[in-house]
């Protein structure tokens, strides 16, 4: 089904981000999704996401279609771009995909056409960087004969609840026209309702610090977590303690990755310093966050006791339930216990092995029942398949005398036969 308006709409990027979104908006408007890899187009062809966030059965009925060619895409009335904001080795900003994708859409863009930016960028990128990019590839004059917008992605990966047609979209456009027009396209798709920024750098700044948020949030309980230790208390028993409180925050500790929370952050601090000042706060976060993986490793060769133990790890995504090994803290921890001495086996149903092999050099066990016994579990990531596991599910991959380390605590209330060790953060 089309507008009245009959907008024909692009999406640049058909990752995590993009997929969703396309979907929703197919509904409504006519709909083509550009992405540069040819292995993801004719896997969206046969009807397969191997992101995991759309079903086979949505993708044979949706009106919408996919290319890898960016003619395809000629002719379009608004273009969104969804394309990947990571950060390079020394944890600054990596605008590739973004200088990628506005020279492509440059060479293709017309009069009267919207650009659209729903990546996770810091403030001033959007109107400074993007749209003078696009005036260089185009010829055309920003804010004349074409024009920009922002509406800041919200995707989390694997969560079924706060799906992209049930969130509450920011947008901002370069006036009030483009405003409004972001207004009616996104006002159609989600039942959350739209919140319109006072102006495009407020809406790239609220994304940017909605990660930072949560992961200085993070930090301050993986720190607790460390000082807890030090004391012999169980901070998941501090914490379920300090959460009948009506407005205490709920963060739990653990390893933080993935392409948001360990990256966002990043992104606001370069900012921050490229203004003169040093962001402290955010920085100590992503400092005690980024250790944690040593930290863990430091405890778990303790408790063990012994050197050149065999350890299985348990989950290698970056969160429960998502093939997603993007930033991943598990391969971290492997090689901080690998430098250790210890001898590592991973195992996690939901990634693939080659992607696993091809990214972090870790050949994944296909099997649990296929294990030996080893000398330490180590549950990493909550996925469904590990938080079901029973006593004897643990008693099977760990002989007795053997550590448990759960670092989500999500075999709390397993009970087991004292010759076990139990550790958890």
């Amino acid at each position: 089904m089309t507008s009245s308006a009959g907008e024909k709409i692009a999406v640049v990027g058909l990752g995590y981000v993009g997929l969703p979104l396309a979907l929703v908006l197919s509904r409504h408007y006519a709909v083509v999704g550009f992405d540069i890899s040819s292995q993801r187009i004719a896997g969206l062809k046969a009807f397969e996401d191997r992101s995991g966030e759309v079903e086979p059965s949505t993708l044979r009925t949706t009106t919408m279609s996919f290319t890898d060619q960016i003619d395809d895409i000629t002719g379009s009335d608004i273009f969104i771009v969804t394309v990947p904001t990571p950060v390079d080795a020394e944890s600054l900003p990596d605008l590739g995909a973004m200088i990628a994708a506005c020279s492509s859409l440059g060479k293709i863009i017309q009069p009267g056409n919207i650009v659209v930016f729903e990546s996770t960028v810091y403030p001033g990128i959007t109107e400074d960087f993007c749209g003078p990019a696009l005036e260089a590839a185009s010829g055309l004059r920003c804010g004349e004969e074409f024009f920009i917008g922002y509406s800041p992605e919200r995707i989390n990966p694997g969560d079924k609840t706060y799906t992209v047609d049930k969130i509450t979209k920011v947008v901002a456009g370069q006036n009030k026209t483009v405003t409004e027009k972001l207004v009616e396209i996104y006002g159609r798709v989600t039942s959350g309702g739209v919140f319109v920024a006072k102006d495009i750098k407020t809406a790239e700044a609220a994304k940017v610090i909605e990660n930072a948020q949560r992961d200085i949030n993070i930090a301050f309980v993986n720190e607790l977590a460390m000082i807890f230790k030090k004391i012999g208390l169980d901070t998941h028993d501090v914490l379920e303690a300090a959460n009948t409180k009506w407005n205490f925050l709920p963060f739990t500790p653990g390893l933080v990755g993935g392409h948001c929370i360990g990256v966002d952050p990043y992104y606001l601090a370069h900012l921050a310093r490229s203004l003169g000042h040093e962001p402290e706060v955010i920085l100590s976060g992503r400092r005690i966050n980024e250790g944690m993986a040593g930290f863990i490793a430091q405890e778990i060769d303790r408790k063990l006791g012994k050197k050149s133990a065999q350890i299985l790890l348990l989950g290698l995504t970056f969160k429960e339930n998502v093939p997603d090994l993007r930033n991943s803290k598990s391969a971290d921890l492997v090689r901080a216990l690998s430098d250790l001495g210890h001898q590592v086996e991973v195992h996690d149903p939901c990634a693939d092995p080659a992607q696993a092999k091809a990214e972090y050099d870790l050949n994944l066990r296909d099997a649990l029942e296929s294990i030996e016994p080893v000398d330490c579990i180590v549950g990493a990531v909550r996925h469904d398949a590990y938080s079901d596991f029973t006593s004897g599910t643990l008693e099977t991959l760990l002989p007795k005398g053997g550590l448990i380390a759960d670092l989500k605590g999500m075999w709390r209330d397993i009970d087991m036969p004292p010759e076990y060790i139990r550790w958890n953060l």
